[in-house]
């Protein structure tokens, strides 16, 4: 999985690309944390190339969430494809996560 990063005035854009598992989870977790320790507090994470994500994938997901709550900060998810929008909602992940289908409206609402 490759993560780029891209900064749009105070908030981060984390594009994912590839397969969100116990094999990259931990590489994503620790770019997250870097970027908090950093003093970053609003983040989107573009999904649009991701095309699996596992059980694994989605603790490192849930991991971010929590520290967002800790800090207070912002985080949006943009641009999920059909099938990890399926394993969301199966989880119930969606109703944890703020969704959106365009990073215009993402940016509009963690501002």
């Amino acid at each position: 999985m490759n993560v780029t990063e891209s900064i749009q005035g105070d908030i981060v854009l984390l594009s994912l690309n590839g397969r969100l598992d116990a094999n990259t989870s931990a590489s994503l977790e620790a770019a997250f944390s870097k970027l908090v320790e950093q003093g970053k507090g609003k983040f989107i994470f573009d999904l649009q190339g991701l095309d699996y994500v596992s059980s694994a994938g989605l603790r490192s997901l849930l991991s971010a969430a929590k520290m967002i709550k800790v800090i207070q900060g912002k985080l949006a998810l943009v641009r999920m494809n059909e099938n990890v929008k399926e394993v969301f909602d199966m989880s119930g992940f969606s109703s944890i996560f703020s969704i959106y289908d365009k990073e215009d409206d993402a940016i509009h609402a963690i501002s």
